[in-house]
């Protein structure tokens, strides 16, 4: 800023002529009145001083003397002090020694110039005598550069002055009270020095002002407008006090004057006026000049204010549209089904009316930059660019936005044409299965069910995919891999299916056609065709066909896996530039977290005693509505218990690793206990949250948040630490990415996979909550391990072959809950509303005991399906994950739970197969005994990570004997069409409808064996005795027939299980059902040889019947 305009004036009046002395500094010697000036004037002008009679004059010390003749010739104007001083002795009541005295004093003291001298001699005869010839004798003792003049009386001195310019002791007719002529000059001299004082004053304030850097922050103009302004107002306040000065000091002139109109002023009181208006007017320039220029000032400090706001919002906003911009490119998704399409559809819609107040925002802001450009900022160049950038970067959201959109329409489009080609595929298989084909053994029928087909074909020319290289041509934008498999897929199970029509038709046709020659038709059984709704294991959803031709066709939705790629470790051979650029990262991220934590903490002590604290403040209990009295404890939880956490100790210690950045990871290792209080304040979120919207309106909160002055409300607020406890996460990941050859990488991984497993505790525990419909306690369940939703079919023993595949081909949605002892099924339910009013409910459906529970870990067909079955597999839920790699968790978790089980039920068995083995006489295998070969099997087992209930690659000692095949789970009483292989779908070469050899599920011819239980009466050869170890008596289990002619067997008294020929039991096989006898010439024998291979299948076998029971 350029110097003040005023500072010559202030300069003027700080170096007027102010006497050396003042009244005040020689009050008590003016008050003695040896002296005085009383304002009279000789004929020429000269200033009259006048001597009264003092008698103790001659007692006034000299320096007293000095100061007063030197203030008294200070007073009158130069001009009148230039002529010379006119000196009035009154001795008339002295002696001539005194008058002497005082002549000669005052000649050898007097500071200024003397133009005459007049002495009132003593008026005693003797003493006018004595003066005549003393002074006649002793002229030279009174040399002086002036006439000194001995006057006789009074009227002789009104020769020389006017009888008007001398006071009343004189014979004059000048009015003078010394007092009061005391009081003027105390006054006027004070008024003087004032105006000095505040001419300093301004000077130097405005040489501040004027040396004032403009600040680069609102807050620091903020504060030097403020300060100035403030200093502003105490010069002027100042100012307006000397102005009331000089005006009293100036009514105090004018008082004698207005008691006495008739007498006018004498030249003493007119320069006493002019000085005082002098003064005054000086004083009102000064004052004039520093309003302008505080105005200029002011004006510069508030644009700049005005500049520094600008620019603040600014950045905010260009911030905000930066990670608006940001998340826009992360909305690359383009949808695998209809809904998914529909959802992110309405995610992007909810995500442009929530950003549409920023970008509201940047367009205002824009327009105030215009404005202050409109009024002459001095700014202009900073402010137009800044304008243009926000316009700019608002329109390329916008059209961000609706490029995104009008992707997103393509996509719903091209899965609506997807949609409706596999439903129109769905139909048309579920036709294909629901053809009655008794019905189609004769010309009509075949006739009629030509006609539904055809009918059928008919509505593919609307629903149907109808060029490929046209779909492909329309939708390039969006076909990414995944979904150009999708469409590929989709193609060609509508190839297949109309592949499956043709070939129905071209059955049907022959059918149909004039018979030449009496057939007597054979028609499958209705169950056959109903257990096989569709004539394609390819096109079937939910399986998969190993060939190449029908693979991978499956309806719902498509899930993209994702593979996380993890970094190498890198080596400490790296050079010292790399390193220390590494530390200049990890520092980065130790002053971020220590800065946020530090916020944070401030945060919640800001809403602890801004909001919960005013809430027992009695003056506050007016604002506080009904539904919201007594509930703080609701709507903030432990927040106070997560404050003093952070703020008493957290924070503390991580301040302590700022110079060891890397090793931080121990701080939160040591605290990772602490971190539990998060979960009690997770799970009370919700209610708080619905509190929150009902008592939203409160006054209470608006007065809160406006002390406060908050810009966001409390329940951003109270959201805070739920986003602090997913931060840490974030910043760990990044420590741990440049500290991965530093000491404390591992304590940081550590940490990292701790604060991640409290992240899935409290989600897990936000779910567990919200189950309704469970009668039972949850916590004696034990604790919960996973949960997620999944597509369920179910397939029980009992109930109609059609009912099973139907209850297979349209899933059940569920969330299931995986705790130590149970599996819970329940349904998802959505709320209405925002935040965590929207948060999903969970019906309870039921709960499978994790005792009396299987799993079968692969399904043929899909990768992401396995198997949950239940009591003996009368019933299993088929499980459909919607990844890969979820399916593997949960099959990897439960059977961590299963084996934890079945450890405790082996060494139980263990020790049951070693009692039976000593009591048996069980001949040995030379070099080989029953408890290495147990012991060695046993151990065998356990290095197999095979579902633990499976006893896969384990059997009899025969040749033909074969493991069963992979997926199949060994402990299965169930007949063997009730497996998934055989349920998996069926094959497009097949052709239902001439198959004559279809016969009744579960039912046999003669001869044929079938699962059941059986009695053993008598012994066969040894080989079979051998692998069951079978005594006369002992019942038996055929669970399932295998290939090449084996049948899996189970000794229910012992536990022992084996493959059989098929050959071998038919012979023993009774013709009176299931509940036959096995029987044999050897049966007195009493007891069959135990084999070397089946004390593993039996203390595995002893074990699931365990777990079973």
């Amino acid at each position: 800023m350029e110097g003040a305009p005023y500072g010559g004036l202030c300069y003027e009046i700080m170096h007027h002529d102010i006497s050396p002395l003042c009244a005040a500094d020689i009050r008590d010697q003016l008050q003695k009145r040896f002296a005085y000036l009383s304002g009279g004037r000789g004929q020429d002008g000269s200033p009259v001083i006048t001597f009264p009679d003092y008698p103790a004059f001659g007692d006034v010390p000299d320096q007293d003397f000095q100061n007063v003749m030197t203030y008294l010739t200070s007073i009158p104007s130069l001009q009148d002090a230039g002529i010379g001083f006119i000196l009035v002795i009154d001795r008339r009541q002295d002696r001539w020694t005194s008058v002497k005295a005082s002549i000669l004093r005052i000649a050898a003291s007097f500071p200024a110039n003397l133009q005459l001298v007049l002495v009132l001699r003593p008026t005693g005869f003797f003493q006018r005598t004595l003066s005549d010839l003393a002074f006649r004798f002793n002229r030279d003792d009174f040399k002086m550069k002036v006439p000194v003049i001995m006057l006789s009386s009074v009227p002789e001195l009104h020769g020389y002055i006017d009888k008007s310019q001398l006071t009343e002791d004189l014979g004059g007719t000048l009015a003078y009270c010394h007092s009061r002529w005391l009081r003027h000059r105390t006054a006027i001299e004070s008024f003087a020095l004032l105006v000095k004082q505040t001419a300093q004053m301004l000077q130097t304030f405005g040489t501040e002002l004027a040396e004032t850097e403009l600040p680069n922050d609102v807050q620091s103009t903020s504060s030097v407008l403020l300060a100035h302004t403030e200093k502003k107002d105490r010069a002027k306040e100042d100012m307006r006090l000397a102005l009331v000065e000089g005006r009293r000091v100036l009514e105090s002139i004018h008082e004698p004057l207005a008691r006495s109109p008739d007498q006018s002023p004498n030249q003493d009181q007119l320069d006493s006026q002019s000085t005082v208006h002098r003064l005054l007017a000086q004083l009102n320039e000064t004052e004039a000049a520093f309003d302008e220029f505080w105005a200029k000032h002011q004006q510069k400090l508030e644009q700049c204010l005005q500049l520094r706001h600008f620019e603040q919002d600014f950045r905010e906003v260009k911030s905000a549209l930066d990670v608006l911009a940001q998340k826009v490119t992360t909305f690359t998704d383009v949808g695998n089904s209809l809904a998914h399409v529909q959802h992110l559809l309405k995610d992007l819609t909810s995500f442009e009316e929530k950003s549409s107040a920023a970008v509201q925002r940047a367009r205002t802001l824009s327009q105030e930059g215009e404005r202050l450009i409109e009024h002459k900022h001095y700014a202009v160049d900073s402010i137009r660019p800044k304008c243009h950038e926000l316009r700019h970067l608002c329109d390329q959201f916008a059209a961000d936005v609706e490029r995104r959109r009008g992707l997103l329409g393509k996509s719903l489009e091209l899965h609506g044409l997807l949609e409706a080609s596999m439903k129109w595929c769905d139909e048309g298989i579920y036709l294909l299965a629901s053809q009655p084909v008794d019905k189609c053994q004769s010309q009509d029928g075949a006739e009629a069910a030509l006609q539904e087909l055809e009918r059928f074909l008919e509505t593919g020319a609307e629903n149907k995919i109808q060029e490929l290289s046209k779909i492909f041509q329309d939708y390039e934008p969006i076909l990414t891999k995944d979904l150009l498999e999708h469409v590929q897929r989709v193609f060609q199970k509508q190839e297949s299916v109309e592949e499956m029509f043709h070939r129905r038709q071209a059955s049907l046709k022959k059918l149909a056609a004039k018979q030449t020659r009496p057939v007597q038709p054979v028609a499958p059984r209705p169950e056959a065709l109903t257990k096989s709704p569709c004539p394609s294991p390819g096109i079937r959803r939910g399986s998969e066909n190993h060939s190449s031709e029908g693979s991978a066709l499956r309806r719902g939705p498509y899930r993209r896996a994702k593979s996380e790629v993890s970094e190498g470790r890198q080596g400490r051979g790296g050079s010292t530039g790399d390193e220390e650029s590494l530390a200049v990262l990890r520092r980065h991220v130790m002053k971020e977290l220590l800065d946020t934590e530090r916020v944070y903490v401030e945060e919640l002590l800001c809403v602890l005693e801004g909001y919960a604290a005013e809430m027992d403040n009695p003056l506050m209990t007016h604002l506080i509505s009904t539904g919201l009295q007594n509930k703080k404890d609701i709507l903030f939880g432990n927040m106070e218990e997560i404050y003093h956490f952070h703020n008493r100790i957290f924070l503390r210690e991580l301040e302590n690793y700022t110079d060891c950045p890397e090793l931080v990871g121990r701080c939160f290792l040591e605290r990772m206990e602490e971190f539990q209080i998060y979960e009690k304040y997770c799970q009370n979120k919700p209610r708080s949250e619905s509190l929150w919207r009902q008592c939203s309106d409160c006054p209470f909160f608006q007065e809160c948040q406006k002390k406060l002055d908050h810009k966001l409300s409390l329940d951003s607020y109270l959201l805070k630490p739920v986003q602090r406890i997913t931060k840490y996460q974030l910043l760990l990941k990044e420590m741990l990415k440049y500290s991965k050859s530093c000491e404390g990488a591992e304590d940081l991984q550590e940490a990292l996979s701790s604060i991640l497993g409290i992240l899935k505790a409290v989600n897990d525990s936000m779910h567990l909550i919200a189950i309704t419909g469970y009668e039972g306690n949850l916590s004696d369940l034990g604790r919960l391990l996973m949960q997620g939703s999944f597509s369920v079919w179910t397939d029980h023993k009992r109930g109609h072959a059609k009912v099973k595949d139907l209850a297979r081909f349209k899933p059940m949605q569920r969330h299931l809950f995986l705790h130590e002892k149970a599996v819970l099924f329940c349904k998802r339910r959505e709320e209405n509303g925002e935040g965590y009013e929207k948060a999903p409910s969970y019906s309870y459906k039921q709960s499978l005991n994790m005792t009396a529970v299987g799993i079968t870990e692969n399904v043929k067909g899909d990768a992401k399906k396995f198997e949950i079955w239940y009591n003996a597999r009368e019933e299993v839920y088929i499980i459909q994950a919607p990844t890969p790699e979820i399916k593997a968790a949960w099959v990897s978790e439960i059977r961590k739970v299963l084996t934890s089980q079945l450890q405790a039920c082996r060494e139980a068995s263990q020790h049951r197969a070693l009692e039976q083995s000593q009591s048996l006489p069980l001949p040995t295998p030379a070099g080989t005994s029953p408890s290495k070969a147990s012991t060695r099997n046993i151990k065998k087992l356990e290095e197999r990570k095979t579902d633990p209930l499976s006893l896969e690659g384990y059997g009899g000692p025969t040749p033909q004997q074969r493991a069963p095949e992979k997926g199949k789970g060994w402990s299965k009483t169930s007949h063997p069409s009730e497996t998934p292989e055989d349920n998996d779908g069926w094959s497009s070469t097949e052709e239902p409808v001439n198959s004559s050899d279809a016969e009744e599920e579960g039912r046999a011819g003669p001869g044929k064996l079938v699962p059941g239980r059986y009695t053993v009466t008598r012994l066969d050869e040894k080989g079979v005795s051998d692998v069951l170890a079978l005594r006369s008596g002992d019942e038996v289990e055929l669970v399932q027939e295998g290939d090449e002619g084996l049948w899996c067997v189970r000794n229910l008294s012992s536990g022992v299980e084996g493959w059989v020929p098929a050959h071998s039991l038919s012979t023993l096989l009774c013709q009176g059902g299931p509940v036959g006898c096995l029987s044999s010439p050897e049966s007195s024998a009493g007891s069959a040889v135990l084999s070397p291979s089946s004390s593993c299948s039996e203390s595995c076998t002893a074990a699931l019947a365990d777990l079973q029971g």
